[in-house]
């Protein structure tokens, strides 16, 4: 699978994801949110990102996309984020991600897609 990992993101969630076998690139820093999900329609990929911005559908409708992962946890550490990611990736097929917005969290992920 494809990922683009947004910059508000821990950095080694691409060596996380790069050895479960997908290929994960990070958004350049200082990428404002228009260019952001542009890229990430451009090349295909998943979002994976901090931003709450993200989660409105009405700016950056998920249907539009590879799929959008939200991360609401907190503390932003590596371990639950990741933990909480490779749940979602081993629970949903890859083409159940595209065009939807789940939202990770410390109990998990749910999906905030319109039916």
């Amino acid at each position: 699978m494809r990922f683009l990992i947004d910059e508000d993101v821990d950095v080694r969630l691409l060596g996380v994801l790069r050895r479960l076998g997908h290929d994960a690139k990070r958004v350049p820093s200082g990428t404002q949110n228009g260019a952001v999900i542009r890229l990430a329609k451009e090349t295909g990929r998943v979002l994976v990102t901090r931003d709450a911005d993200f989660t409105d559908a009405v700016r950056y409708p998920p249907s539009r996309t590879a799929g959008i992962i939200h991360v609401d946890i907190h503390p932003p550490r590596l371990t639950p984020i990741a933990s909480a990611l490779k749940a979602l990736l081993l629970a949903v097929p890859e083409d159940e991600l595209a065009g939807k917005l789940f939202i990770l969290d410390e109990t998990g992920y749910s999906d905030f897609s319109s039916p």
